[in-house]
């Protein structure tokens, strides 16, 4: 008698592998794993930003659009004024506006003028691919961030990262 396995035992545990392989790959989920990790770039370029101007704000008294009202402009259509203020005032690296595709999917917001008609109320906004960064607390807005809805996802409507 020969030991070894058998055809069977060898294509049964194939088998098994193979459906552990199937299981793994639908957790991770690879396409919900690129837009978490590209959401999480746009995070970080809207905070980025928005910081920049808070510390651009404290110093200078004035976000660079003073007086003008921005509703919902998307950053990168404003890269060639506003962006360059805050580049050379030192708050933003040059090659901040280099990705223009990322800035496409950020949009700046800023109202409630103070005394003096400054815009002093900002808010910048992406909308998210990744279901996990859709269901974060602070995914609840619309494009101006000035619905919160409560939370996400609301039929017909999409929701909006912001800080404000």
């Amino acid at each position: 008698m020969r030991k070894g396995f058998t055809l069977i035992e060898l294509l049964i545990v194939i088998a098994i592998l193979g459906i552990l392989a199937i299981g793994l790959m639908a957790a991770l989920d690879p396409l919900e794993q690129l837009k978490r990790a590209r959401d999480t770039a746009t995070r970080n370029t809207v905070e980025e930003f928005y910081n920049s101007c808070l510390r651009y704000y404290s110093v200078q008294e004035e976000f660079p659009w003073v007086s003008s009202q921005q509703s919902s402009v998307a950053l990168s259509s404003i890269t060639g004024t506003y962006i360059q203020s805050l580049v050379d005032s030192g708050e933003l690296k040059a090659r901040f506006a280099d990705d223009t595709k990322r800035l496409s999917r950020i949009y700046l917001t800023s109202v409630h003028g103070d005394l003096l008609g400054n815009m002093d109320d900002i808010a910048v906004c992406f909308a998210p691919e990744s279901k996990a960064v859709q269901t974060d607390d602070n995914s609840k807005y619309d494009q101006t961030a000035g619905t919160p809805y409560g939370s996400c996802p609301i039929i017909g409507a999409t929701c909006y990262w912001c800080a404000k």
